[in-house]
C-alpha cells in the first residue's frame, strides 16, 4: 500500500487536515503503516477514526 493512497484517504474521507498529516509524517516512521498510530498518539484522530483507517487499510489489496 502506498503512502500517497493512505494520505488521500485521510484527507478525502476523514477530512484530516494537511497540517495534522504533516505533523504525523514528521514524527512518524517512514513506513505508511505507522502513520495511523502516530496520528492517534498525537490526538489528531479519534479512536473511531483510527478504527476506520484500519478497516480501510485491511480492505486494500496488498
Amino acid at each position: 500500500m502506498r503512502k500517497a493512497q493512505l494520505i488521500d484517504y485521510l484527507r478525502g474521507e476523514l477530512a484530516i487536515s494537511h497540517s495534522a498529516i504533516a505533523v504525523a509524517l514528521r514524527h512518524g516512521e517512514q513506513d505508511a503503516s505507522e502513520l495511523p498510530m502516530v496520528l492517534w498518539q498525537y490526538g489528531l484522530v479519534t479512536l473511531e477514526q483510527l478504527n476506520q483507517i484500519f478497516d480501510w487499510l485491511e480492505a486494500q489489496p496488498i
